[in-house]
């Protein structure tokens, strides 16, 4: 049976000092939407995907809320935020939902929106309903097309799209880890800390919903649960045609790779782009320095 489960045994948790940032909540239609909010000024909304949560941006916060105002919210299920029973499984439309009561909540406006992995279409669902509130795009090895853009599945995402994924997922605790190892190009980076910061979230088989349910909702068929989100998505993506977009890149992802770079330029022929050549899939932990770097001079 599935029941709410609330993650308070990492509410203030900083994991050594390398995320001490307030934990703030919103309560986002029947369960606790966690997000920071540090600094002042114009708005910085940097969005996580799968298996990660926003401890993915603890090496960005601190530069960002110098002179913007960062928000980073952890997605339903995911880091310091609830995992509830209803609605459930998680789907696309329930995060952009989510997404949309935060922000409006916040009064934001004038946003620069940072995308990564799911966070791409959970953002970019959001941005298409308000394109009024988005100044700036930076993308970040993601996606937000009806049809998979990127290399054949994984056999890690296979299995967890198959009967054996709650077992995988759920059961044994195998997805964080080697989800993450199997895309990074510097596994050292991957300390135990950081790690045992990743793992935390995921305590218990009820804490690790939102796990299994990132991998199904990838949409495949036009009956999929998501295609119909996911297309409204695509089909709005030239809204922020006349708007300043960077596309920065780790050009080893093997989920991700160059192909749908590619599609993104086509996209948006104006923006700007920045290849990091020695980053995967997490360039957040392969090449934090080189991705800081980039989305600063956008900037500025």
């Amino acid at each position: 049976m599935l029941y709410r489960t609330i993650m308070p045994f990492i509410k203030d948790e900083t994991f050594g000092g390398s995320y001490t940032f307030a934990p703030r909540f919103l309560d986002a239609g029947g369960f606790r939407m966690h997000y920071i909010d540090e600094g002042d000024g114009e708005p910085v909304l940097m969005l996580h995907g799968d298996p990660t949560w926003g401890y993915l941006w603890r090496n960005f916060i601190p530069s960002f809320s110098q002179s913007k105002r960062v928000v980073v919210p952890d997605h339903m299920g995911m880091g310091k935020s609830d995992a509830p029973d209803t609605p459930y499984p998680y789907l696309l439309r329930h995060h952009v939902a989510n997404l949309e009561s935060l922000v409006l909540s916040l009064g934001l406006s004038g946003i620069t929106l940072v995308v990564h992995d799911w966070g791409g279409p959970v953002g970019l669902g959001f941005a298409v309903r308000h394109p009024e509130l988005i100044k700036s795009l930076v993308i970040t090895n993601t996606w937000a097309f009806a049809s998979w853009p990127g290399a054949p599945y994984p056999k890690l995402i296979e299995m967890i799209r198959s009967p054996r994924g709650e077992q995988f997922v759920l059961e044994k605790n195998g997805y964080v880890a080697r989800a993450m190892a199997g895309t990074v190009n510097y596994p050292e980076k991957l300390t135990d800390e950081v790690m045992a910061a990743y793992l935390a979230p995921f305590p218990t088989p009820e804490s690790r919903r939102a796990l299994l349910c990132w991998s199904r909702d990838i949409p495949v068929n036009e009956g999929d649960a998501s295609w119909g989100e996911m297309k409204r998505i695509e089909d709005n993506l030239k809204l922020f045609d006349d708007i300043p977009v960077l596309i920065v890149w780790g050009m080893l992802d093997p989920v991700l790779p160059p192909d749908v770079l590619a599609m993104w330029k086509r996209i948006y022929t104006r923006a700007v782009v920045r290849e990091i050549p020695d980053a995967s899939h997490f360039l957040q932990e392969d090449r934090p320095d080189a991705l800081l770097q980039a989305i600063v001079e956008f900037m500025e």
